[in-house]
């Protein structure tokens, strides 16, 4: 017999050995005995009180084994002379469409136009270290896509979307740890993720998958409606059936390939703002309740704020505690921040987007000129601002927390993770008012929710601008493009997902559905 129950453990009890079988007799009236395991499904810490609490869910099994396998079985068949699909792109949504594509018997045919996840190491460095980015290869592009260079944040509210499970296992079927089938918010670690990707890719070459680093496609023949071709910058050109078009959202030479070819595309709102870095130990001290060093059972403190200001959210996005900050340019005159935690979150600074709602048909008037590409005109200007305003390189122009609220130029800054380096600026000027006027006042927001946030220990860095992508490619609902035959929009870059998670799924939907047009 299994049963399933909910066990809370206060922090002396979880110090115990053995503390979760003690009370799982208890509480269902057994001898210790009798009970076989106590397998954890879920894991979560409440600390909205000083006396923190760990929630647990777990199976009870009652003189009954553990399963030795789970319950997901991912059978991959040789597909080296079956029938072709192409995917463009090798992130969260390319991945799993090859992954899924070699289940069902098709032969994925990947093109990413980045550096595998090794070779992808000199061209981050390059960025950090000497302020050069390569367009085709950085912390946006390349082998597993933004998503590889990330904190491996895995929580999703897409529940509906497909099966949320099966991606997690299929994570720890390729090298991620089984914590993260328990913790209520999962994460793998910036560390971590490259072996794991490294594995996906050897599994799809092993059954017959292929998978062309380096190849940028740049145009696509299209005839009655139907993509026939796709060309690459080294001129050849590639017959297709289906293509799986799995870009992410930063690709923006394909937007502007399908725009220029008139093919549609819709404006999409999206968010932007900045990165806000604490020293991770004031974190810890407001939503742990505790002065000094945090206790060693408790991980880096979270958080997630949100606060209306003029009927547009202003919130927290991507938060990493033990965290660094990053640059995620894609092209050389734009600065661009980001966040990445290693898998033991262990850095002294906790960072997080702070970001404002944007109305694509409300806040880009004077953009209207560029269409459905009017929101990536603004987040491009945007990040030119960023650009010069950090000094022409990879340095982020940043302000003290405070001196950004109370609109007045910081004299100095605060040590920072930010490899670059900072460099101080009016950003509460340089910042647009429906983007700057927002986050003054849901910064001081902020700081009555979480006292000890509104500080000058705070550093605010821009840009934070990719947020999601401000371009939807529309599908039918057969997740086919709504006017050309074989193309399916998927992942972020089409404007159907929001995280690692999200875009595997949809990389899975849309394999499923190029193979049932076939």
């Amino acid at each position: 017999m299994v049963k399933e129950i909910q066990l809370r453990v206060n922090l002396i009890e979880e110090r115990k050995e053995n503390i979760l079988l003690y009370k799982a007799s208890k509480q269902l009236g057994l001898d210790k005995s009798e009970i076989s395991a106590v397998k954890v499904l879920r894991k979560s810490i409440d600390a909205r009180k000083k006396d923190i609490i760990f929630n647990y869910k777990v199976a009870v099994y009652i003189n009954e084994k553990v399963p030795e396998k789970s319950d997901y079985i991912f059978e991959y068949k040789d597909v080296s002379n079956a029938k072709e699909i192409h995917i463009i792109g090798f992130g969260p949504a390319g991945m799993y469409a090859a992954l899924r594509c070699i289940e069902l018997g098709y032969k994925p045919v990947v093109l990413e136009r980045g550096k595998n996840v090794q070779d992808r190491r000199r061209d981050l460095k390059a960025i950090n270290q000497d302020h050069f980015v390569n367009e085709d290869s950085n912390y946006c592009f390349g082998e597993g896509g933004a998503g590889t260079y990330s904190d491996g944040k895995l929580y999703t509210r897409s529940l509906k979307r497909g099966d949320v499970r099966r991606i997690f296992e299929n994570l720890v079927f390729h090298g991620a740890t089984e914590q993260i089938l328990v913790d209520a918010h999962p994460h793998i670690g910036t560390n971590k993720l490259p072996k794991i990707i490294e594995n996906v890719r050897e599994n799809i070459l092993k059954y017959g998958g292929e998978i062309h680093f380096e190849t940028r496609v740049t145009d696509f023949t299209v005839k009655n409606n139907k993509l026939q071709a796709i060309h690459l910058k080294n001129g050849t050109e590639m017959a297709v059936n289906s293509v799986i078009l799995a870009t992410g959202h930063s690709a923006r030479d394909i937007y502007e390939l399908l725009h220029k070819k008139e093919i549609a595309l819709k404006a999409k709102s999206f968010a932007m703002g900045v990165r806000v870095e604490h020293p991770q130990e004031i974190i810890d001290q407001i939503q742990y309740h505790c002065s000094g060093e945090r206790d060693e059972l408790l991980p880096a403190a979270a958080y997630s704020l949100v606060h209306q200001v003029n009927n547009r959210g202003v919130y927290s996005f991507c938060m990493c505690p033990g965290g660094f900050i990053v640059p995620a340019a894609t092209a050389n005159g734009e600065v661009v921040v980001n966040g990445m935690s290693p898998s033991r979150r262990n850095n002294r600074f906790a960072n997080s987007g702070i970001v404002v709602e944007l109305d694509i048909d409300k806040d880009f008037k004077k953009y209207e000129e560029f269409g459905p590409l009017k929101g990536l005109e603004f987040q491009k200007d945007l990040e030119k601002i960023a650009f010069f305003a950090g000094g022409r390189t990879q340095t982020a122009p940043a302000q003290r927390l405070v001196d950004f609220v109370d609109g007045r130029l910081s004299n100095d800054l605060n040590d920072c993770s930010y490899q670059p380096g900072l460099k101080s600026a009016p950003l509460h000027s340089l910042l647009p008012k429906i983007i700057g006027g927002r986050l003054r006042k849901g910064f001081a927001a902020f700081g009555q929710k979480m006292h000890g946030y509104y500080t000058n220990e705070a550093n605010v860095i821009g840009v934070e601008s990719r947020t999601s992508s401000p371009v939807n490619i529309p599908r039918k609902e057969n997740l086919e493009h709504t006017e050309i035959e074989g193309l399916y929009p998927c992942g972020e870059g089409g404007g159907y997902a929001g995280g690692i998670v999200s875009a595997a799924m949809d990389g899975e939907r849309c394999a499923e559905a190029a193979i049932a047009k076939l």
